[in-house]
This record gives C-alpha cells, sequence and structure tokens, in this order.
C-alpha cells in the first residue's frame, strides 16, 4: 500500500500540497507573531489602522493567514510595531 512508512513531507510533495502548507506555515506564524507584538504594546486593530493609514479591514487581513499578504504590506506592518520581518534561505 502506497503512504505506508512513507515520510509526511514526501507524501505532501507526491500529492502536489507541501509548498502551498509551507506558505500557509509561514504566513500563520508571522500573523501570529505580529498579533502577539500588538497584544504586547496593548495596540487595538483599530489604533493599528490608525497607524497604518488604512483600514480595520485591511489590519484583519494582514493577521488572516489565509489572505494573499505580500512581504512589502508584512513590512509596513511590523515597521509600525518597531519590528522588521526577516527572511532566511535555509
Amino acid at each position: 500500500m502506497k503512504g505506508i512508512g512513507q515520510n509526511f513531507d514526501d507524501f505532501m510533495i507526491e500529492q502536489g500540497l507541501y509548498e502551498e502548507a509551507q506558505e500557509l506555515a509561514t504566513k500563520r506564524i508571522i500573523a501570529l507573531q505580529l498579533e502577539e507584538e500588538m497584544k504586547k504594546q496593548n495596540i487595538s486593530k483599530s489604533a493599528m489602522a490608525e497607524k497604518m493609514h488604512t483600514s480595520r479591514s485591511a489590519v484583519d487581513n494582514v493577521l488572516d493567514f489565509t489572505h494573499n499578504t505580500s512581504i512589502g504590506i508584512l513590512e509596513r506592518f511590523a515597521t509600525a510595531l518597531g519590528k522588521k520581518v526577516q527572511i532566511n534561505l535555509v
């Protein structure tokens, strides 16, 4: 039976799902880190929207890892929190 004893990453690659899953996981981690930083700094979504000169729904989109958010927007969001986005090639 195919798949028994197979490495999960190999299975995901074989099914054509690996890259999408990796992308969603990365976005989710960044969104969670941004949200945690907002909590740490006691910044509401509305205050964040004001700080970024955008709407609250745009802030919601950034924090929604399933939304197609560009790296530039993530960087702008992080900068508004006094942070930087760092991407490493491994």
